[in-house]
């Protein structure tokens, strides 16, 4: 996953309701995966752009949900970085790949997290719908890097 780099304002209290915190974290994350998709989009192929746009605006969404209901909890939403740390290089098509799919990997854990810790039921929808998308994102990154089987049977988890 990405990991923010610096940040030159403090950064917001994570809230201590495990639903509201897992929200948090979600929008923790989904700051740095809108940031890699950047990356990706600049060294992926022509034929991964529709996979990239659309998982992109897919993030952005859900990030502004996310933060609009945090805001409306009065909990302050975390911040983005004003930049982060790749897990990796990022120097061709499939390096580009690869970074796409462990961020996909990544958001299904954070919002699997969510899922598990929500306490309204509109946040374990948006977990449920968040889950899903990046586990159809996951498989076609899977998919264009040849990987089999381009899906797993538990997204978001060990088990």
């Amino acid at each position: 996953m990405t990991s923010p780099s610096s940040s030159p304002e403090p950064t917001p209290e994570r809230p201590d309701a495990a639903g509201d915190a897992a929200l948090f974290d979600a929008v923790t994350a989904e700051h740095g995966m809108i940031y890699g998709y950047g990356v990706v989009s600049a060294h992926s192929n022509p034929t991964a752009n529709g996979l990239v746009s659309s998982a992109l605006r897919e993030h952005r969404t859900r990030r502004e949900e996310a933060i609009a209901r945090l805001t409306a909890r009065g909990v302050t939403p975390p911040l983005p970085a004003p930049g982060y740390a790749l897990p990796s290089a990022v120097d061709d098509p499939i390096d580009a790949a690869k970074l796409g799919l462990r961020m996909e990997e990544d958001a299904c854990d954070v919002w699997r997290a969510v899922l598990e810790q929500a306490t309204v039921s509109e946040d374990r929808a948006l977990a449920v719908t968040a889950l899903t998308e990046s586990a159809v994102n996951a498989a076609a990154w899977r998919k264009r890097l040849g990987t089999e089987p381009s899906t797993v049977p538990f997204p978001g988890g060990d088990d």
